[in-house]
């Protein structure tokens, strides 16, 4: 992905792509501190959204909580289940870069009406009406996004989950230019032809790894950005069940593999089935490899960016106007008051 070359720059997509490490090196690490007593107090987090603004902010800090073995206790789900739940004891974060998503509207209208108090907003947009239902919101610096598929506001509102249970612990967040760096690295490198074509002639695109919100979230971008079906194989689901409906035109990407699977990955899928596997990693894996830098921490940022460079590679293969999807929209499911 090139900026300077005019097949790539002329896409709102990829133009805020490009900007997501200048939101990286401009987010303010302290911005949290404020919401950290009601979370002590509470003790248990709900990360809700819809979309991209839950699947990678929200599973990446359960994935990050659980690795630290913090004591607070968080979970997810979308706002329309979530209205089947007892909230009471949460303190409560609704995502939505515009503020006027339904279903975080819906959900925390009954949450206000019933009494709760721990609303806390993440938002691109005051005076929004999820910024006006929120006890305290976090405005997003990254502003408004052009293109349908979301992506600088994605990594934000992660950033900023990550800040605040960085300030929970009272751990520094480490070194924002560096990573910012490393992300703008992954976005601008180049890929290997062949990968690229394979996936542009892939039927379905699988998405394979951790629950970390990563491969999840680039299945929905790859509906998005290259309009070809894909799925999201979690862990090593892969090879447990799903080869039996597989073929050999499709395609499996595996983010950060588990070194110990590589091999049944491989009997599975490459020999089994007789597809592509090929992977995202800092490391050579025994597939072809995108290698990104290292970011310890903050290494999914990284191979999510990777991802999207992959992704953009596709679409300009395909010919695809990246920001003009035929049936997807900004909002899926906008509030209209009541």
């Amino acid at each position: 992905m090139n900026l300077k070359n005019a097949e790539y720059s002329r896409y709102k997509l990829v133009q805020e792509m490009m900007q997501t490490p200048d939101v990286i090196r401009r987010f303010d690490a302290k911005a949290a501190k404020e919401f950290v007593p009601a979370l002590k107090t509470a003790g248990r987090l709900f990360l809700t959204g819809e979309g991209s603004s839950r699947i990678f902010p929200a599973k990446r800090a359960i994935y990050d909580g659980l690795k630290k073995a913090d004591a607070l206790s968080i979970a997810t789900d979308g706002a329309t289940q979530a209205l089947e739940y007892d909230l009471s004891a949460y303190a409560i974060f609704g995502a939505s870069n515009s503020g006027k998503t339904k279903e975080v509207v819906r959900l925390f209208q009954k949450l206000r009406e019933a009494g709760h108090r721990a609303l806390f907003a993440l938002t691109a947009y005051e005076d929004s009406p999820l910024d006006q239902l929120a006890a305290v919101s976090h405005i997003l610096i990254s502003g408004k996004e052009e293109a349908v598929a979301a992506t600088k506001t994605v990594v934000e509102q992660a950033l900023f989950y990550d800040s605040l249970l960085r300030a929970l612990r009272g751990e520094p967040m480490a070194d924002l230019e560096d990573l910012a760096d490393k992300v703008e690295e992954a976005l601008t490198a180049a890929i290997d032809p062949r990968l690229v074509e394979w996936a542009k002639n892939a039927s379905t695109i699988y998405f394979a790894g951790r629950n970390t919100g990563v491969a999840e979230e680039l299945t929905l971008k790859t509906n998005e950005i290259t309009r070809k079906k894909a799925d999201f194989l979690e862990g090593t689901y892969a090879v447990h069940g799903i080869e039996e409906v597989m073929d050999a035109q499709e395609v499996v990407v595996v983010v950060h593999p588990f070194e110990s699977e590589e091999q049944k990955f491989r009997e599975c899928l490459i020999d089994g089935v007789g597809l592509e596997v090929l992977a995202i990693s800092t490391r050579k894996t025994s597939f072809p490899t995108m290698v990104i830098p290292d970011a310890g921490d903050y290494q999914s940022y990284v191979e999510i960016a990777a991802g999207w460079n992959l992704l953009v590679e596709i679409g300009i293969a395909l010919g695809i106007n990246l920001d003009k999807p035929q049936r997807a929209r900004k909002v899926g499911n906008i509030y209209q008051g009541n």
